[in-house]
C-alpha cells in the first residue's frame, strides 16, 4: 500500500488543489481530512478552471473516488452547490463519499463568526466569515450535530432545537439580533439530507480497507502548516489541523499508514489575513508578484499579501510534519526578475534567530536576514523536464532545497495539469 499526504508549508494557498489534482492520477482514493468551505483549491483542466471548497480536487478524474473525512466541518448548502456546479461541467460525482461522522455547519455559525469578528473591530482575526471557527467550538462543546444525526429525522429535530435555544439566545441578548426560526432550519436542512444521503458513508472504513488491500490513497490538507491551531501564528491561524498528523485525527488512520509527506511551497510566500509577515513586500516588486501570480483569494476574493521565499518557515514544516518531498509551485512567476531573496534567518536586534518563533510579539520584532540570487530572464511555462529550467532557477530550486532539508520532487510552472515537473 502507499499513502501521500499533501500539507501547506506557508499560510495555505500554495496550489496544494493544483498538486493533488497532479498526484491524484496515480491514485486511487483521494481523502480530505479537515477544514470546511473556507478552503479554496483551484485545479486547471483543459484550459477550464475548477474552483473547489470541499470536494477534494481528485473529482477531476472519474475513476477514483473521493472521501469527504470527520475532521472536516460540512456545511451542506455549499457542497450541494458545489456538486451542482460540476455536474453542470460534466463531471461526475457518483464516486464522491461523505463521513457519517462529519459535523454540520449551520447558518447560525455564519452568523456568530461575523459577528464576533465585527465585535473585535480592528483586532480581527480575519476569518473567511464562512462559520468553521464556531461549528468547531461547538464540536469541541460536544454539541455539534454529525452528517449521522441529519440522516435521522427525530434525532436531528431534537438536536437542532437544543442548540437554536441556546444560540438565538445568544444572538438576541448579546447581539440584538433576530432569532433564527427552527421549523424552518429544520425543514430546510432534512432536504439538504436527503440529497447527500446517496454521498454518506464510514469513511474511516473505506479508506482502512484500501489501504490494506495495497491501493494507493492520497490526503489532501486544506490550509497551511503556518494556520494550524497548536503550531500556527496563533491565534491568526485556522480552527482545524492542517499539518501531518491532522490525517490520523481527520481521517481515522494510524500513523504507519502515512508512507510520504508532499509539503507544498510558493516560490516565494503568500498570506490572506492579518497577523507577522517577515518577507512581507511592499514596494513594486511584491505587486507585480500579486499580479503576475493572480494572489487573489479563491474563497474571499482578498488580495493575498505578497513576500519573498522564507526557508525559516518551510524547515520548520519540514521539520513539523516529517516532509519527505516538497512541491514547488508558480517558479514562472518569479521569471523577469534581476534578482530573487531567500530569507535563511531572523534578525532580533543583534540576535540571529534560525527556529521559528512562538511569540508573534516576538516575530513582529523580527527582521529578514536575506540571501541574494541571481534571477532569470527567460520565461520556464513551457519546460516539461528539470533540465530545461534555466541554470539560475535551478540554482534557486537547489539552494531551497540546502536550507529546508527536503528534496523538491515536484516542481509547478504554470496553472495548468501538464504544466508539471517530476524529478
Amino acid at each position: 500500500m502507499s499513502s501521500v499526504v499533501i500539507v501547506g508549508t506557508q499560510w495555505g494557498d500554495e496550489g496544494k488543489g493544483k498538486i493533488t489534482d497532479y498526484l491524484a492520477e496515480r491514485s486511487d482514493i483521494v481523502m480530505r481530512y479537515q477544514g470546511g468551505s473556507n478552503a479554496g483549491h483551484t485545479v486547471e483542466v483543459d484550459g477550464k478552471q475548477y474552483k473547489l471548497h470541499l470536494v477534494p480536487s481528485g473529482i477531476l478524474y472519474p475513476d477514483k473516488q473521493c472521501l469527504i473525512g470527520h475532521g472536516v466541518v460540512l456545511d451542506p448548502e455549499e457542497l450541494l452547490q458545489e456538486i451542482e456546479m460540476l455536474v453542470s461541467q460534466g463531471v461526475d460525482v457518483s464516486n464522491l463519499r461523505i463521513s457519517d461522522r462529519a459535523h454540520l455547519v449551520f447558518p447560525y455559525h455564519k452568523l456568530l463568526d461575523g459577528l464576533e469578528e465585527d465585535k473585535k473591530g480592528a483586532n480581527d482575526i480575519g476569518t473567511t466569515r464562512k462559520g468553521i471557527g464556531p461549528a468547531y467550538m461547538d464540536k469541541s462543546e460536544r454539541i455539534g450535530i454529525r452528517v449521522c444525526d441529519l440522516m435521522n429525522e427525530d434525532v436531528f429535530r431534537d438536536k437542532l432545537k437544543a442548540n437554536l435555544q441556546k444560540k438565538n439566545e445568544i444572538l438576541t441578548k448579546i447581539y440584538g439580533k433576530e432569532p433564527f426560526d427552527a421549523d424552518e432550519m429544520i425543514d430546510r436542512y432534512l432536504g439538504y439530507g436527503r440529497q447527500l444521503s446517496c454521498y454518506v458513508a464510514d469513511t474511516t472504513v473505506i479508506v482502512y480497507q484500501a489501504l490494506k488491500a495495497d491501493k494507493n490513497v492520497l490526503f489532501e490538507g486544506a490550509q497551511g502548516t503556518l494556520l494550524d491551531i497548536d503550531i500556527g501564528t496563533y491565534p491568526y491561524v485556522t480552527s482545524s489541523h492542517p499539518i501531518a498528523g491532522g490525517v490520523c485525527v481527520g481521517a481515522g488512520i494510524g500513523p504507519t499508514m502515512i508512507h510520504k509527506v508532499v509539503g507544498v511551497a510558493k516560490s516565494y510566500t503568500t498570506r490572506v489575513g492579518k497577523g507577522p509577515f517577515p518577507t512581507e513586500l511592499f514596494d513594486e516588486i511584491g505587486q507585480s508578484i500579486r499580479e503576475k501570480g493572480r494572489e487573489y483569494g479563491t474563497t474571499t476574493g482578498r488580495p493575498r499579501r505578497c513576500g519573498w521565499f522564507d526557508a525559516v518557515i518551510v524547515s520548520f514544516s519540514v521539520r513539523v510534519n516529517g516532509i519527505t518531498d516538497l512541491a514547488i509551485t508558480k517558479l514562472d512567476t518569479l521569471a523577469g526578475l534581476e534578482t530573487v531573496k531567500i530569507c535563511t534567518a531572523y534578525r532580533r536586534g543583534s540576535e540571529i534567530i534560525e527556529n521559528f518563533p512562538a511569540s508573534l510579539e516576538f516575530l513582529s520584532e523580527c527582521e529578514p536576514v536575506y540571501e541574494e540570487l541571481p534571477g532569470w530572464d527567460k520565461s520556464i511555462e513551457k519546460a516539461r523536464t528539470y533540465d530545461e529550467l534555466p541554470v539560475n532557477a535551478i540554482r534557486y530550486i537547489e539552494r531551497i532545497e540546502e536550507l529546508c532539508g527536503a528534496r523538491v520532487s515536484i516542481l509547478s510552472v504554470g496553472p495548468a495539469r501538464e504544466q508539471t515537473i517530476i524529478r
